[in-house]
Parts: C-alpha cells; sequence; structure tokens
C-alpha cells in the first residue's frame, strides 16, 4: 500500500501531523510513511499527482492543510489524519476512556473551529498576503484553477486583495486570546499536556499557537502556565523532529489560507 504524506511548513495543521507522525514511529523502518514538502501558498496542494478520489482534498473544512495520501485517496483534516496514524501505531495519543477521548476531541474541535480561522487570518495578515499580492494577474489565477471549492477560493482571492476587515480582525484577536486562557486554565491543576497525558491535543493547539506568539505577543503576556506548556511541547522529540523537516527555517511565519472564518461567534 503506496502512502505518502504532503505537508506543508510545519505550522498549524501541517506540524499537528508530523509530530504525530514521529510519535507513532511511522516514520521510519522499511515500511515507513514517505513524506512531501509542498508549498502550500504556491497551491501545490491543488496539484498533487495521481490522486483517484479528490472528495476529501477539494472540500476540506481545515482549508490548506496536510494530505495523506494513500493508494491514490487523498485524507485530509489534520485532527483526523493524526487520528488515523495514531491507531495504525496502537493509539497512544488518544485517551482510552470514552468520557476523556470525548474531551479531547471536544478540545480539538474547540482549537480547529475557533483558534484555526483567526491564527491563519493573523497569519496571513501578517506575513503571507505581501507574496500572493506580488503575484501577476495570470500567475494568479493559474494558481487558484484548480481549487474546487468556491469558499476557499474566496479566501485566496480576499488575501490576495488585502480583504482583512477590522472587525474580523479584532475577533480574531479575540478568539486567540481566548484559545491560550483555554490552555492556561486546563494547565493550571500543574498538569504537563492539555488531557493529562500527551495527546493530539497537544499537537493541534500548539501548531496553531506557535506562530501567534510573534504576532499577539499580549495574548501569551503573564500565562506562566501556556509558556511552560509550549516550551515542553517544542522539547518533545517528535516535534523537534517535525521542526527540522522546515525549509525555511522559519515554520511561524508560513502562512497559508485556512478555515472559514465561524460565522457565528
Amino acid at each position: 500500500m503506496a502512502t505518502i504524506l504532503y505537508h506543508g511548513e510545519p505550522n498549524g495543521p501541517s506540524l499537528a501531523v508530523l509530530a504525530a507522525l514521529a510519535e507513532s514511529g511511522l516514520d521510519t523502518g522499511p515500511n515507513a510513511i514517505a513524506c512531501r514538502a509542498i508549498d502550500l501558498l504556491a497551491g501545490d496542494r491543488h496539484r498533487i499527482a495521481g490522486l483517484t478520489e479528490t472528495l476529501a482534498l477539494d472540500f476540506a473544512v481545515e482549508g490548506e492543510g496536510p494530505v495523506l495520501v494513500i493508494d491514490g485517496e487523498a485524507m485530509t483534516e489534520s485532527v483526523f489524519v493524526a487520528q488515523y496514524l495514531d491507531e495504525v501505531a496502537g493509539g497512544a495519543l488518544q485517551p482510552r476512556d470514552a468520557y476523556a477521548h470525548w474531551q479531547m476531541l471536544m478540545w480539538c474541535r474547540r482549537i480547529t473551529e475557533r483558534c484555526a480561522p483567526a491564527a491563519a487570518f493573523l497569519g496571513l495578515r501578517a506575513q503571507g498576503a505581501d507574496r500572493l499580492a506580488a503575484m501577476s494577474d495570470d500567475d494568479f489565477a493559474t494558481l487558484v484553477a484548480p481549487i474546487v471549492s468556491e469558499d476557499l477560493k474566496q479566501r485566496w482571492h480576499d488575501t490576495r486583495t488585502g480583504a482583512f476587515p477590522d472587525a474580523a480582525d479584532t475577533d480574531s484577536r479575540a478568539k486567540v486570546a481566548g484559545a491560550v486562557d483555554m490552555v492556561e486554565a486546563q494547565l493550571v491543576d500543574g498538569r504537563d499536556w492539555l488531557m493529562g497525558p500527551l495527546s493530539i491535543a497537544d499537537f493541534e493547539t500548539y501548531g496553531w499557537l506557535m506562530g501567534m506568539v510573534a504576532i499577539l505577543p499580549e495574548a501569551f503576556a503573564d500565562r506562566p502556565h501556556t509558556a511552560a506548556w509550549l516550551a515542553r511541547v517544542r522539547a518533545r522529540p517528535s516535534v523537534q523532529s517535525a521542526l527540522a523537516r522546515s525549509a525555511t527555517g522559519r515554520p511561524e511565519a508560513a502562512w497559508a489560507p485556512g478555515p472559514e472564518i465561524n460565522r457565528w461567534g
């Protein structure tokens, strides 16, 4: 069974999946999953050759994230891909208890539905929009032509034209700050990891927050538990392995259009 993980710079959802892959041990050995770095902000994700089933790729709610291709079928959404890798390897990154497992999934949903769109918005505004704005109209049209989802294509256009409304900026800052507050409250009892044991929730949350420290430093001020957790996650060998795959040396500054901003608050 041919399996390839296509990933962007180790930031956001790509960081989460690469860390989960390294934790699983499926990145080494004779049957290791092959990793292929792609430039998400160049639209490379929409030009992956050999896909026979593209529904998950074309309509990924996550936006521009990693793609795990197994025998020509695309698997997307970083939490789901991380779960798949973890379960193939034995399930060490997911609580066995049913309630604890539900808690982890609900945490991840809060991150992917509220924090992730906000982080992608702020990240692109600070570190991505200029690159798209500098493209010629013809080159940009070629880039977005293969994108099937009209919602996602519109987010590319909005980024290129600098459509970053002040109201969305304010809302995004509040949602990132809210995620940091949630992390701080979760760790106040002295636990090392968000769910107690290390889990997918740690990698998913870290992936979206790591690049926000420089963009929104005030959200992290006076958050000692969060600061210590960020350092612990970064020091984890699996995260170091993921970060080592960066081609730019600044993965926290690499952004591409992410999930659609939640319209309902």
